[in-house]
């Protein structure tokens, strides 16, 4: 155990001289008479001396100092982790050894579904991959590990985003928030129909059987190989309805993962192109959803998905990047036209089923492995009713 002088910490900072205890392993702004602390990402990086329990989330594994990789993993000796599951800048992770008697439960090979968990790791502050780094891990656990201490930079009010995603749209209302969020979430990256397969498989994967993903409309836990075409097979489902606008599945509106969903093929085909309504005959193989002529209700534990969906559709393509113009109406009738409905339907949906943290990871999946852009009505329920009201 060693003595310091604050003043010599921070020179010409202080009048007054104090002594800190500096119990090895801790940050001396986080010391207090032996108490043990569980470190923020950002701590951790700016202490990179002795050793701490940090808490972060999992957002990929680093394969060089500025390359972090999330997805086709290709060993299970490093995660990289953040404050944030979404965070897209490597300046903002810390890089996590993970040696040889945690690998098979952490590295990220191994284990994929890891990507967005929290995760709390002990061990020692140091550089890593030539990087902000904590080597020699002493324990590592999922979750949380206690309360972190205080950051010293505050941090915006609402989703971890808003001072950085959503800068330009905070405190808007009305058309000029419709306008910022358009001009943020259409900055993406287009994937291909086919890498859809792969990416529903992690963005819907099931939290209890990483084998397996959740279909949409049932709710059934079904193998990730049981893709294609078959009767009991599932498939990509375009939430909004691809005839809705007519755009195909060509990378675009066609291929956005934040509205395309696996479901059972025979229920997809039920389904069809039909907008959204409450009402109908229940449908034998999905149980709680109802269907009639014109319309689908989908089971309650995903209306407000369907809703979220909707709106970051209308949203996302405004018909000024060469795809339609795409709008929620109060109809049942929109045929091909770029419309889909029913927008009372909706935003009772959405009130009524608030973003869940299936949801809210597969927001953060996307974002970080797949499109780099967010649905912003599950960050911020609140702006539905300040667009569409």
């Amino acid at each position: 155990m060693n003595t310091r002088r604050a003043a010599w910490l921070w020179p010409g900072r202080l009048t007054i001289a104090f002594v800190l205890t500096l119990v090895v392993g801790l940050p001396t702004w986080a010391v207090s008479a032996g108490a043990a602390v569980n470190l923020t990402v950002a701590q951790a990086i700016a202490n990179q001396s002795g050793t701490a329990t940090v808490t972060g989330y999992v957002v990929g594994q680093p394969t060089a100092t500025n390359t972090v990789i999330r997805s086709g993993f290709t060993g299970d000796t490093a995660i990289a982790i953040a404050d944030t599951a979404g965070e897209q800048s490597t300046a903002r992770m810390l890089y996590v050894q993970v040696t040889s008697a945690y690998r098979a439960t952490f590295g990220l090979q191994s284990n994929p579904s890891l990507l967005g968990r929290a995760v709390t790791v002990t061990g020692t502050l140091t550089a890593y991959f030539t990087h902000a780094g904590l080597k020699n891990p002493t324990a590592m656990s999922l979750g949380g590990g206690g309360t972190p201490a205080p950051t010293p930079t505050p941090s915006a009010p609402g989703s971890p985003y808003d001072s950085t995603y959503y800068a330009g749209a905070i405190g808007k209302t009305g058309p000029q928030l419709r306008g910022a969020l358009h001009n943020i979430i259409k900055v993406q990256t287009r994937i291909s129909y086919a890498t859809v397969w792969d990416a529903l498989k992690q963005t819907d994967q099931d939290p209890a059987n990483s084998a397996n993903v959740i279909l949409f409309y049932t709710g059934r836990s079904q193998s990730k190989t049981s893709n294609g075409g078959g009767v009991n097979d599932w498939n990509r489902e375009h939430v909004w309805a691809q005839s809705h606008g007519d755009f195909g599945t060509a990378a675009g509106p066609g291929t956005d993962l934040h509205h395309l969903r696996p479901t059972d093929v025979s229920v997809n085909s039920t389904r069809g192109n039909k907008d959204f309504d409450n009402g109908g005959s229940p449908v034998a193989e999905a149980p709680g959803c109802y269907t009639d002529a014109d319309s689908w209700e989908p089971r309650n534990a995903v209306k407000g998905d369907v809703a979220r969906m909707i709106m970051y559709m209308a949203i996302r393509y405004e018909g000024s990047d060469g795809w339609p113009n795409l709008e929620i109406n109060n109809s049942v009738s929109n045929g091909s036209a770029p419309y889909h409905g029913k927008l009372s339907v909706l935003l009772q949906w959405h009130a009524q089923d608030p973003p869940d943290a299936f949801e809210k990871r597969r927001n953060d999946v996307i974002y970080a492995n797949w499109q780099n852009n967010r649905n912003p009505f599950i960050d911020h329920p609140e702006w539905a009713t300040a667009i569409w009201n």
